[in-house]
């Protein structure tokens, strides 16, 4: 399963891999786990965004559900959300053989847009799924091209009238999230997710004065790559003291001409912080520097959240049962979003696991992880998965 689905959406030059929410190599990912569910006779479900869940077992009440995604980030890595995907169906595969008859359904699921690198709004399919993110709202999101979510969903042969919450979230009793860990936080093979930090994407939108980068004297330009460039500074002092993480990663500037002075730029920060508050004053110390640079240089600050999701605490009660299961698996927070976030908050008894990460490298094609954690991690799944359901 792995070798097949690795090769979908890889750059060969880079390795990166390139699978934005219904692109043609995204929907080739969800061709191949359709595959692998009719492969094992598993019954599935389709909600109106496209969220996917297989579901094996007794039906007519709800059940344990697991799986991850397959859309990646820009560049991405091998193993972020198709991980989790893989070892969900490893993990029915070791049940089926060692003869375990589940007394409650359970799902495998592959969820769309979790990364947001199409639509820029992560989680997007669990949002909707949930019922945080309103349908009108997702589907007039755009993607870089000025293409709405709408658009891409008739293009891809999916009515956007059916976009809306979902059925699912009736059906779902539990849900566990296997993924990578995508720090060095753990030394295990296998660990136990504890909480989920705060995180927010927030634009910044700057505004000055374009003019001839030959001509226009220094003292008389209204420069606003100059703010930007004494922001990003600025957001990594601050996260830096606050013991939290500020990432200005993606940029846009207009003209963008070489020999012009901008007249805007529009940079996205991504802010996380291990508690909401240190979130919040994390953002109002960046806001604040960046307001009293722009006015030094004549240029204006807009700042417009467009997603924040507070600190997820994954229930005790659950968290302490896979430990046990796990004969006291290591237990750690993680600075990632996931889908198991919004399910948990969505009030869904919600735990994750974690594979370790030898490089502590993730959102890059050097993320990795041993086959040795991974086959761990399958154990460990389908461990979980027979205590859940039995």
């Amino acid at each position: 399963m792995w070798a097949a689905l690795a090769a979908i959406g890889k750059d060969p030059s880079t390795g990166g891999y390139h699978r934005g929410g219904w692109t043609p190599t995204e929907r080739t990912a969800t061709h191949w786990f359709q595959d692998q569910c009719a492969a094992r006779n598993l019954t599935l479900e389709s909600d109106g965004l496209g969220n996917l869940i297989a579901w094996w077992g007794p039906s007519g009440q709800p059940g344990v559900v697991t799986g991850s995604h397959l859309d990646s980030v820009i560049e991405g890595g091998a193993f972020d959300g198709p991980l989790g995907v893989v070892s969900a169906l490893a993990a029915v595969d070791l049940l089926r053989r060692e003869g375990f008859t589940p007394s409650v359904p359970i799902g495998v699921g592959a969820f769309v847009e979790e990364e947001g690198s199409r639509f820029g709004m992560p989680c997007l399919g669990s949002r909707v799924a949930a019922g945080v993110l309103p349908a009108e709202k997702a589907l007039g999101l755009k993607d870089r091209s000025g293409v709405t979510l709408a658009q891409a969903l008739e293009a891809a042969g999916t009515d956007p009238a059916g976009v809306g919450p979902s059925a699912f979230l009736d059906r779902m009793g539990t849900f566990i999230e296997l993924h990578v860990e995508q720090g060095r936080g753990l030394t295990a093979p296998v660990g136990v997710a504890s909480s989920i930090w705060p995180h927010g994407r927030y634009r910044f939108t700057f505004s000055g004065e374009a003019n001839h980068a030959g001509t226009t004297l220094m003292e008389d330009r209204h420069d606003p790559m100059l703010t930007y460039a004494m922001t990003a500074l600025a957001a990594n002092k601050q996260a830096r003291l606050a013991g939290a993480r500020a990432t200005f990663g993606r940029l846009s500037v207009e003209p963008n001409g070489t020999n012009a002075v901008p007249s805007r730029v529009t940079a996205w920060l991504d802010a996380r912080a291990a508690d909401d508050a240190t979130l919040n004053s994390l953002l109002a110390a960046i806001t604040k520097q960046a307001t009293e640079r722009a006015e030094r240089d004549g240029t204006t600050l807009t700042v417009t959240p467009e997603s924040v999701s507070p600190i997820v605490d994954f229930p005790a009660d659950l968290r302490d049962r896979l430990v046990g299961v796990l004969n006291g698996a290591p237990v750690l927070p993680t600075g990632a979003g996931h889908d198991a976030g919004v399910f948990s908050a969505a009030g869904i008894p919600t735990a994750m696991l974690f594979v370790r990460n030898p490089t502590g490298i993730s959102h890059s094609p050097a993320e990795y992880a041993e086959e040795d954690d991974c086959l761990a991690g399958v154990e460990a799944l389908a461990a979980v998965l027979r205590d859940l359901a039995k």
